[in-house]
């Protein structure tokens, strides 16, 4: 049996559930499938639901009544097709916040909705590596101990997040422990989820810069790279980023939260590609 539309936040994969579902108790085809929706082309479901082409707004009504939908759950797959559609982040992130309010209002939790709350402020995992290392601490000690101005209600909604969440595990009145729940989610949510903590983390960097030199550091390089090299060395960055978690994982004494930022961007366009456009 499918599971509620609302528990999905992949559109093509809801509609490629439905299509099996309907299979299984019937003899039911992507023709028919299309045909039912009102579309010419046999196999337009099929290619929708392989990524290959995207649902028109009309396409958008049309897939939602074969399917059946009605009330909060068309109004949930017209989201959730805006979501995986949407050409910019602002616009992905607008449809993604409409499908858990939608979520909410008919208390179904969305299987992403943790993921996408832990990462939209940088309060959630500073909390979350900072409570168990102040046990018996009442949120406003802990907000003392940010170096970004966070206020005492803040951390309070940052704590009661992280519990109910399972990240953080009570062990005794304002007492944490770190729990081993971690949150996954769908590529596109994690996507969306995690640019968004970037940009607040970047911008966390440049006041750390003031900080005594014995307590942060910060270093660059300007290059040219060719396509083969970039990837070379987006290798040893990943495997310095793995090293350097398995240094922090077998710490038995920690005294502070620290927040490692590795980047590797473009400062140019490719000027091979330029010139070939030129050619």
């Amino acid at each position: 049996m499918m599971k509620p539309i609302i528990e999905y936040s992949d559109f093509r994969q809801f509609m490629l559930d439905y299509y099996e579902d309907r299979k299984l108790r019937s003899a039911f085809s992507w023709r028919e499938f299309s045909k039912i929706a009102g579309f010419s082309s046999s196999s337009y479901m099929k290619v929708v639901c392989e990524g290959k082409s995207k649902l028109s707004r009309i396409g958008v009504e049309r897939t939602g009544s074969a399917m059946g939908l009605v009330g909060f759950e068309m109004e949930y797959f017209r989201a959730m097709v805006e979501f995986g559609q949407a050409p910019t982040e602002e616009k992905k992130k607008t449809a993604y916040e409409r499908m858990l309010s939608i979520a909410k209002i008919h208390k179904v939790r969305v299987m992403e909705g943790d993921l996408f709350e832990f990462y939209d402020s940088w309060q959630n995992p500073v909390v979350r590596e900072l409570a168990p290392l102040m046990p018996g601490a009442t949120p406003g000690e802990i907000a003392k101990q940010c170096y970004p101005d966070i206020s005492a209600a803040e951390v309070q909604q940052s704590l009661n997040f992280l519990t109910k969440a399972g990240l953080l595990k009570k062990s005794g009145n304002n007492a944490f422990v770190l729990a081993e729940a971690s949150i996954k989610g769908t590529p596109d949510a994690t996507r969306l989820a995690l640019r968004g903590m970037h940009r607040m983390m970047s911008k966390l960097a440049t006041p750390a810069i003031d900080l005594p030199v014995n307590e942060r550091n910060f270093s660059g390089v300007t290059m040219g790279l060719s396509r083969e090299s970039y990837s070379k060395i987006e290798t040893v960055l990943d495997e310095c980023r793995q090293k350097i978690i398995s240094i922090a994982a077998e710490d038995k004494n920690i005294e502070q939260v620290y927040r490692l930022n590795l980047q590797l961007f473009p400062l140019t366009k490719n000027v091979k590609e330029c010139e070939n456009e030129n050619a």
